[in-house]
């Protein structure tokens, strides 16, 4: 019998509540394996995969590939949030990603297109760095920038 796109199991239920439950982070599919082992699920990584390409292609989750060979991670997409319209921010120490949603990205894409001709497509694109509470902690001077209010730090759940 074949399966709808409705389809659903319990499975995937669980998948798709770890993603939303760590929408703050991204998260590999070996993180959702662990989770559903943990739940007492006997997931096969092959329909973990198959799942979360399928989320991607919905555009429920993003899906981060930081350099070939190295594994892909993911994030569920708040709708609120248009994930696909703006730049994200990873810190490479504690693995948060903070959304760059503000007026500064329209300031970029009109430079970009302005100046060299070409059209910022954001869909997937990852700053890396420390975040301020990770460069503290490593005892980096403080960081004079203000905090952008139109920016979403997503350590603080929605």
């Amino acid at each position: 019998m074949a399966r709808s796109d409705g389809y659903n199991t319990k499975t995937r239920q669980l998948i798709l509540d770890y993603l939303i439950n760590n929408r703050q982070h991204a998260v590999s599919a070996s993180n959702i394996l662990e989770h559903l082992e943990e739940q007492g699920a006997s997931p096969n990584p092959t329909t973990v995969y198959r799942y979360l390409d399928k989320l991607a292609g919905e555009q429920r989750i993003m899906k981060y590939v930081a350099d070939k060979g190295e594994k892909a991670v993911f994030q569920y997409v708040d709708e609120s949030r248009h994930c696909r319209e703006h730049l994200h921010l990873k810190c490479v120490q504690c693995g948060r990603i903070y959304h760059l949603d503000c007026h500064f990205m329209d300031e970029v894409r009109a430079h970009l297109m302005a100046e060299h001709g070409f059209t910022l497509q954001c869909e997937g694109s990852v700053l890396y760095g420390l975040c301020r509470h990770c460069a503290q902690k490593e005892g980096q001077p403080e960081q004079t920038a203000q905090k952008c209010p139109c920016c979403v730090d997503t350590d603080k759940k929605p």
